[in-house]
């Protein structure tokens, strides 16, 4: 790490070297999008506009314990392997906050990535610059070390990766299945397999949720998960911040899609599988497919209970003839 004292902006780097070649590395650093999967602070990216070369970005990202959230330009130089960024709308404590990333080929299957910040703290404050440069060095230390894990796991990556999504058809206003899926609170008291929800919200439309879950196998387990709601568009996205066994990271989205007739509601799962976890959970000689295939059990039998007491809540209260 480089700090320069004495400025008023404040200029951090870090760097690592990573075994995987550097065109693999910088389409990771690309692929905001996949950030919340691939980075443990990054709770959702979305996209607001990108023409190949500049793109806007929305971020929500856990900063000492807490969701920051800001809007992002990036601009991506492939051929230089390197992704610049300025937040446009920036944390309360900033007064602006940019830097790059740059992956630069050391040889075959070798790199070295740098992450550059520079930043000043909103009127110059000490208590802020302070704050800023402790929340950046962990989040860019936190990011190296998780990239670092993916990039030399690169050939077995779409092994690691599980994607999938339940749905279910809703004869019903979709604000009752919104408030149903919101009202995390609650869950306890109609969803069988969740036996106890913590839930705060530290601010609107930010929850925080510790779960205990029963298991389809049984067993119960604890989840604690960030939550960004987003009722107008009917939409929760959702991370697992202290993960369960077999898991490395996960996040998802419950999504509402209404019509004339009703509205489809789709549980959406993302997850990097934990290798390490795989024979200590399963017994001696289970294989990473036997991993995939018991995650995927798990979470499908949770997201099924919840959608079909989601299609019960509204049905009962408002029959759509």
């Amino acid at each position: 790490m480089i700090w320069v004292p004495g400025e008023r902006v404040r200029r951090l780097s870090h760097a690592v070297e990573v075994a995987a070649p550097a065109g693999v590395v910088y389409q990771l650093i690309a692929d905001a999008e996949r950030w919340p999967l691939y980075f443990p602070p990054n709770v959702h990216v979305e996209r607001l506009d990108f023409d190949g070369v500049r793109e806007r970005l929305r971020m929500w990202v856990l900063a000492d314990g807490q969701v920051r959230s800001w809007t992002s330009t990036r601009l991506q130089d492939s051929a230089r392997r390197q992704v610049t960024f300025r937040q446009d709308q920036v944390m309360e404590q900033a007064e602006s906050m940019g830097g790059t990333w740059t992956v630069t080929e050391l040889g075959p299957g070798r790199c070295r990535l740098h992450v550059d910040h520079e930043f000043t703290a909103a009127g110059g404050r000490p208590e802020d610059t302070a704050w800023l440069e402790a929340a950046t060095v962990a989040n860019a230390r936190s990011d190296l070390k998780s990239l670092s894990f993916l990039a030399r796991h690169w050939q077995q990556l779409d092994e690691l990766v599980l994607s999938f999504e339940e749905s279910v058809r809703v004869k019903g206003p979709a604000e009752l299945v919104y408030h149903f899926l919101y009202d995390i609170a609650d869950w306890p008291r109609h969803v069988p397999h969740v036996s106890r929800a913590e839930v705060a919200e530290p601010q609107v439309g930010v929850q925080k949720a510790t779960l205990d879950l029963a298991s389809a196998g049984g067993g119960t387990h604890t989840v604690t998960c960030m939550r960004v709601c987003f009722p107008h568009a009917g939409r929760i996205v959702h991370k697992e911040i202290a993960p369960r066994r077999l898991i490395a990271a996960h996040c998802g989205e419950w999504s509402l899609v209404p019509d004339e007739r009703g509205v489809t509601v789709l549980a959406q799962h993302h997850v990097v599988l934990r290798e390490k976890d795989i024979e200590p959970v399963l017994g001696a000689g289970a294989t990473l497919a036997d991993a995939r295939r018991r995650v995927h059990a798990e979470l499908s039998y949770e997201s099924q209970q919840t959608l079909r007491l989601a299609r019960q809540h509204a049905e009962s209260a408002v029959r759509v003839l």
